[in-house]
């Protein structure tokens, strides 16, 4: 009889621990923590409580804060660490990974300076092995709490997708596949910029019509770099597209969302992310992107709005005067 499949999970933020969380119901699996005493509370008293409150995490799953542990164990190896961490904890173990293990990206940003996707840093880290992600409209705490979502696993091989999506599924959590790792990934890149916005109308009180038109207007936003980038514009109408941008948006978990309503009623962002304690990877995005635009030529007021916030070039104030100074065209034009 054949040994079931070990999934082990790098990061024990709120999604790593609830994508290990997942697993652990199918299959073996080891959630790698940075800090000892995390993966202590993990092993002892099944819960995250910094990341997840009180929610009850399997019995059966795992955690330790030995890395190359951890790598040595993977069959499947889940890299949710934030993205500008990725390349320092792969290099750990680069030599530590078995051949050919299948790796998959939770990470939603761009690496500083390279403006490299996850998963391109985790193929330069790890060359050789199948590389993809793992993402969607996915507000951890709700699915802890067993409330129905999706995701989708996107990699260019349909035969490793096929592999991957029955170790994460559940009767409440539908895992779909996507060959399109450059649409997802950016998908989940480019949302939190408009969260972010989304959550600066939140706290001006710019109402739900202003808010929507930012909704809208920044998909199509992401859609036009996307396409321009080389992806299925089709892919930004799933799950992994509008559907990760509504949830970041609207929800009142959503980090990006809260950094945008923080600042917005006040805060500089270095206190909007001392005040949430966890990474907003659309802050430390946001400069990225608008060199991606200026570089594809494709035109986001939206994003640049966003930017020049963060940047502390632009109140929140100042950005919506300057987003109804738009000018209106076709709708499947430009502005």
């Amino acid at each position: 009889m054949a040994r079931p499949v070990r999934v082990v999970v790098l990061g024990a933020g709120s999604w790593g621990t609830t994508v290990a969380g997942l697993a652990a119901r199918n299959t073996p699996t080891l959630l790698w923590a940075r800090n000892s005493d995390t993966a202590d509370e993990i092993n002892t008293e099944h819960r995250n409580s910094r990341y997840l409150g009180e929610r009850a995490l399997p019995d059966s799953m795992r955690s330790t804060a030995d890395l190359v542990e951890a790598a040595h164990e993977a069959d499947v190896l889940v890299v949710g660490v934030p993205s500008h961490a990725v390349r320092s904890t792969l290099t750990q173990i680069a030599n530590e990974v078995r051949a050919w293990v299948p790796v998959l990206s939770l990470a939603k940003g761009l690496e500083p300076g390279t403006r490299l996707r996850p998963t391109e840093v985790i193929a330069e880290c790890l060359p050789g092995h199948p590389v993809g992600l793992l993402a969607g409209p996915n507000i951890a705490r709700e699915i802890v709490d067993g409330l129905a979502a999706a995701s989708v696993v996107a990699t260019q091989d349909v035969r490793v997708a096929t592999a991957l999506q029955p170790l994460f599924a559940s009767a409440v959590f539908r895992v779909y596949r996507n060959t399109d790792v450059l649409g997802c990934e950016l998908g989940g890149v480019l949302k939190n910029i408009v969260a972010i916005a989304s959550g600066m109308a939140d706290g001006l009180d710019v109402g739900d019509n202003t808010r929507a038109m930012v909704l809208a207007r920044g998909l199509a936003e992401m859609t036009r770099l996307g396409e321009a980038m080389g992806a299925n514009p089709r892919t930004f109408a799933g799950l992994t597209g509008v559907g990760d941008l509504i949830a970041t948006c609207m929800s009142p978990s959503s980090r990006n969302r809260r950094v945008g309503e923080f600042i917005a009623r006040g805060m500089t962002v270095e206190e909007a992310v001392a005040k949430l304690g966890q990474v907003a990877e659309g802050v430390k995005t946001a400069p990225t992107v608008m060199e991606l635009a200026r570089d594809y030529n494709v035109d986001m007021p939206i994003a640049a709005e966003v930017e020049a916030v963060v940047a502390g070039r632009q109140t929140p104030e100042g950005a919506y005067r300057g987003l109804r100074k738009v000018a209106a065209g076709g709708e499947d034009e430009v502005a």
